[in-house]
Parts: structure tokens; sequence; C-alpha cells
């Protein structure tokens, strides 16, 4: 393989802005801010979701707003059932 043809990884730090946790790995990506850990420096690259805090791993169930959407729905399908009869 030629070295010219691929990407440097990098040591990179993801932080879940949410939960504060860091998930350390390397990449292709950088960003402008940098964080030593451990001796060992990492381009920080901020997450608002990520595994910690995502809904769906947690278990955590949010509300959603879903009876406006309903009436927003009827009122239109019923706007619609009129103009067609």
């Amino acid at each position: 393989m030629k070295p010219e043809g691929h990407p440097a990884l990098n040591n990179v730090c993801f932080l879940d802005v949410a939960t504060g946790k860091r998930f350390l790995t390397k990449s292709t990506i950088k960003s402008a801010r940098k964080e030593t850990i451990n001796g060992v420096e990492y381009f920080v690259i901020l997450r608002d979701v990520t595994m910690d805090s995502h809904p769906a791993y947690t278990g955590e169930k949010r509300l959603v707003d879903a009876a406006g959407r309903v009436e927003k729905f009827t009122t239109k399908f019923k706007r619609v059932n009129k103009a067609a009869k």
C-alpha cells in the first residue's frame, strides 16, 4: 500500500456534552481543540448524543407532544376530505 494515499490516524476523544463521558479512539478526524489525557494528546470532538446519553441505549422515555401533532393531522385530513367531496 502506498503511504501517501491514506489519511493518517489520529488519537481522538469524543466527548458527550450531556454526560461528560469520554470515548478514546483513533480516527482520521481532527479538531482545533486538543487535550492531553494520560500523557497522550487527543483531538477533542464534541458530540450532543452518544450511546451514553441516547434514549435507545439508556432506556429512558421522553415525552413528545403527540396530541398537537395528531390534531394538526386530523384538521388537515378533514380539509382534504371536504375539498374532495
